[in-house]
């Protein structure tokens, strides 16, 4: 009988701690712009527009995060933290672009934590 064994608690808790930051973005984004954006005039025509689709992203990521994570889906989890991993690149390169260090500092290390996650998630079945 093939049974695939169970994720890792702390894997679990990781991803469920993860979404629970992309969910709040989300509503941080939606509700209080201003706290996470505090240096842009959000009364420039079409800037609210952009802040709600990065808000829509945050909060679909931040679901499909909670969503595999209630699943215990390591496929789902996997698609979860490959996207992770992609987002993270492109926000290394408008950190380098825009030659803002804190910023390019934040995503080297979370493309680091989701290729981490990448590798534990599937190590952990592959036992």
């Amino acid at each position: 009988m093939n049974q695939s064994k169970p994720l890792p608690v702390w894997i679990l808790i990781v991803s469920g701690l993860f979404a629970v930051m992309e969910l709040g973005v989300s509503l941080s984004l939606c509700f209080a712009p201003e706290s996470v954006l505090e240096t842009v005039d959000l009364s420039a025509k079409g800037v609210m527009y952009l802040v709600y689709m990065w808000a829509a992203r945050q909060f679909a990521l931040g679901f499909i995060l909670a969503f595999s994570t209630f699943k215990r889906s390591v496929p789902m989890l996997s698609l979860s933290y490959i996207f992770f991993l992609v987002m993270f690149v492109g926000d290394l390169l408008i950190g380098i672009h825009q030659h803002e260090n804190s910023m390019i500092i934040t995503a080297i290390v979370m493309c680091l934590i989701s290729a981490g996650l990448i590798y534990a998630v599937n190590r952990s079945v592959n036992r």
